[in-house]
């Protein structure tokens, strides 16, 4: 059975609000969230947010805004695109810029890692970083598995569960996630 180095949360419709963007103080995790946060953190097993932040190029927020709400959420480290698309970062999902620096920060092996989002952005960054890929139907995981249908044959979905609680079940039913040795 894989031992699963590190688990990557998106973090708008995946682990709180909705299909839009909620900045720091107005953003609420969902109800179970912070049990399953803990769960993850009770059998160490490291815990990264990466998401997209475009607002923070348009002065609506702060990179320190996010670290500080994401670190207070349990978060190990967090990784933040601050970009808009028109600036062809590699940073930005669906590009692997957060998930490469976490690698070589955290000397992980990729393809023992998982990201579980709720965007197909989220499942192509995994893809091509040959993570494990969970999508969640939360936030905007419906809309994702409707409009990328035709995509998905490209890219195989390890599991799509109704929210993070679900997804977290599912790994601990077929991963061992006990930490790093």
């Amino acid at each position: 059975m894989k031992n699963i180095e590190a688990v990557f949360l998106d973090r708008d419709g995946t682990i709180g609000g909705g299909t839009t963007m909620h900045y720091p103080r107005e953003f609420e995790l969902f109800p179970y969230t912070a049990l399953e946060i803990n769960r993850l953190k009770k059998d160490q097993i490291p815990l990264f947010s990466f998401t997209n932040q475009p607002g923070i190029s348009k002065g609506l927020a702060t990179i320190e805004d996010f670290q500080q709400e994401l670190t207070g959420f349990g978060f190990d480290d967090v990784y933040i695109c601050p970009h808009n698309p028109q600036e062809g970062c590699t940073c930005r999902k669906p590009g692997i810029g957060m998930l490469s620096k976490a690698q070589k920060a955290h000397n992980l092996t990729l393809e023992n890692c998982v990201v579980i989002g709720d965007r197909w952005t989220d499942m192509l960054a995994a893809s091509k970083a040959g993570c494990i890929k969970i999508l969640v139907r939360t936030g905007a995981g419906e809309m994702s598995l409707r409009d990328h249908r035709d995509e998905s044959n490209n890219i195989r979905i390890d599991y799509i569960a109704s929210d993070l609680k679900d997804a977290i079940s599912w790994l601990y039913s077929q991963y061992s996630l006990t930490g790093r040795a």
